[in-house]
């Protein structure tokens, strides 16, 4: 067993934390600089106030202040921030940086008109390979033992399978995958994509419609298959495997995230005719992923000169970042044969 240290006591870095107890490992939780109300509640009761639930006692909570004290003798390093917090994570965390490293934080990050993946980002502020985590995983769900798979990816392979094994309980189901850049890609983009496969549960509540069997399914269906289309083709513009796009990382997130996650009730407010700062509003000061990986996504498809082969993803930005109504180009989705 091993000596793990978590940073990020968000929903995610804390729902990590449980299949990590269940396995055997000591494990120590560390809350950002934005977490001290839930390492307040943790330390008090092992409650997490996002999660709503209690997490197991074994888990060391630490404040951001002390950090020295977490990472003393820890042989794992895990990152739980979201993608807004690498930087600070990354800062935070140099002078403990030579030890085993793993994140489960998604997203792109521009660089000179082209995009970097978040493990080589880290990579370079803390040396060496780290690995992540993708696949469909609700935190709320992990955090109480629901049935998961995931994959663990990243440039060392050798890293990963270890990983893998430290990580598998029976309920959190762990596979490798060498393939980096697709897993990580589908990883970010998925979060895209999802507000748009949540368009059609809105424009059918918005027409009077309630939810069954005849609703906006066939809406939902054919956004997502554009949407694995589109990831394929971003993952080969950028040297990964477009099969990965089919598997947990791509389909399969995509699926949880428009289902089960905030992104997915963004879209649905969406759909329903609210305008972008409407729906910003509705959701109450949640992190908005979708919008982040937008907002990096626009230069890269400009300078692909790709907004003809992405014509969701171009939608997409035009409803999400512009505040354009919502109007699917069904038309120009699966190479125009649908027009």
């Amino acid at each position: 067993m091993a000596i793990f240290t978590v940073v990020g006591a968000g929903m995610m870095g804390s729902a990590l934390c449980v299949p990590l107890v269940d396995r055997g490992h000591e494990v120590r939780l560390v809350g950002t600089h934005l977490d001290a109300d839930i390492v307040a509640a943790l330390r008090d009761r092992n409650h997490h106030p996002k999660l709503r639930h209690d997490l197991p006692e074994a888990i060391e909570v630490f404040p951001h202040t002390a950090l020295s004290e977490a990472m003393d003798g820890a042989e794992v390093l895990a990152l739980g921030v979201s993608s807004a917090g690498v930087t600070w994570a990354c800062e935070q965390l140099k002078p403990f940086a030579s030890r085993p490293t793993f994140m489960i934080t998604k997203g792109l990050v521009g660089k000179d008109a082209g995009l970097q993946i978040i493990p080589d980002v880290v990579g370079e502020a803390l040396g060496g390979h780290p690995a992540a985590i993708a696949g469909p995983c609700i935190a709320g769900e992990l955090a109480r033992r629901v049935p998961t798979c995931v994959v663990v990816t990243g440039r060392a392979p050798a890293l990963c399978r270890e990983l893998a094994v430290l990580l598998r309980t029976p309920y959190y189901h762990v596979s490798t995958s060498e393939d980096a850049v697709g897993t990580e890609v589908c990883a970010a983009l998925k979060n895209a994509f999802a507000m748009g496969v949540a368009f059609g549960a809105g424009m059918h509540a918005a027409s009077g419609g309630e939810p069954g069997s005849i609703a906006m399914h066939n809406v939902e269906s054919a956004v997502f298959a554009q949407a694995v289309v589109e990831m394929r083709r971003v993952i080969g513009r950028l040297g990964g495997d477009p099969l990965t796009a089919a598997g947990l990382a791509g389909a399969g997130d995509l699926d949880v995230t428009n289902n089960g996650g905030r992104t997915g009730r963004f879209g649905r407010f969406l759909g329903r005719g609210l305008s972008r700062d409407e729906a910003i509003e509705r959701m109450e000061g949640a992190t908005l992923e979708c919008l982040g990986i937008l907002a990096v996504m626009r230069p890269a498809v400009r300078a692909w000169k790709a907004e003809e082969e992405l014509p969701l993803l171009v939608h997409l930005m035009e409803v999400g970042l512009d505040g354009a109504p919502v109007a699917l180009p069904f038309e120009r989705f699966f190479g125009g044969a649908t027009g």
